[in-house]
């Protein structure tokens, strides 16, 4: 099983990317219902075990990962982006990247380029909570922090992946 750390390294077949537009459609079917929808709408026969096998091996892959993300009515959330502090980011960046990562708030952790290059999306269940937290960082990694910049998070137009972006993966495997 992969940690999330490593490429997921899966050779894909028709079957697995239709497996994936459904389940993006509706993270809810059974496997029963995903082989009666293959079957239908892919024109691919198949039995409910190779389905459930084939979810439960990409799992294990990496190939996709299952989240559960609270509704934004009861959670506020914010982007937070982070800017070093040169002199003393050699001896402490692990401690504060760690800080940052495994903190219960952080919901999306990343490396960008630029001034400003971890960035994350947090939740807190109040602004009050978030500026307590920007305070306790900056108490434990201000040496190395030399500034976090947040944004509010607001009026989430869109949150969730499209079933057409997995078109054409079996192509892009070979680039």
């Amino acid at each position: 099983m992969t940690d999330g750390t490593d490429s997921p390294k899966w050779d894909f077949k028709d079957r697995d990317i239709a497996i994936l537009r459904e389940l993006t459609r509706d993270p809810q079917l059974s496997s029963r219902d995903l082989t009666a929808i293959l079957a239908e709408e892919y024109d691919i026969e198949v039995s409910h075990v190779t389905v459930s096998e084939s979810i439960r091996e990409m799992r294990n892959e990496g190939v996709f990962r299952e989240a559960v993300i609270p509704n934004e009515e009861y959670y506020i959330f914010g982007l937070f982006e982070f800017k070093f502090n040169a002199e003393n980011f050699e001896e402490g960046w692990r401690d504060a990247m760690e800080y940052i990562r495994d903190d219960p708030h952080t919901l999306f952790y990343f490396l960008s380029d630029g001034e400003y290059q971890w960035k994350t999306v947090m939740m807190f269940p109040t602004r009050e909570a978030e500026s307590r937290w920007i305070h306790e960082c900056y108490k434990e990694h201000g040496d190395v922090i030399a500034n976090i910049r947040n944004s509010v998070i607001h009026n989430v137009l869109k949150f969730g992946t499209d079933p057409e972006i997995f078109e054409g993966l079996n192509d892009e495997q070979g680039e």
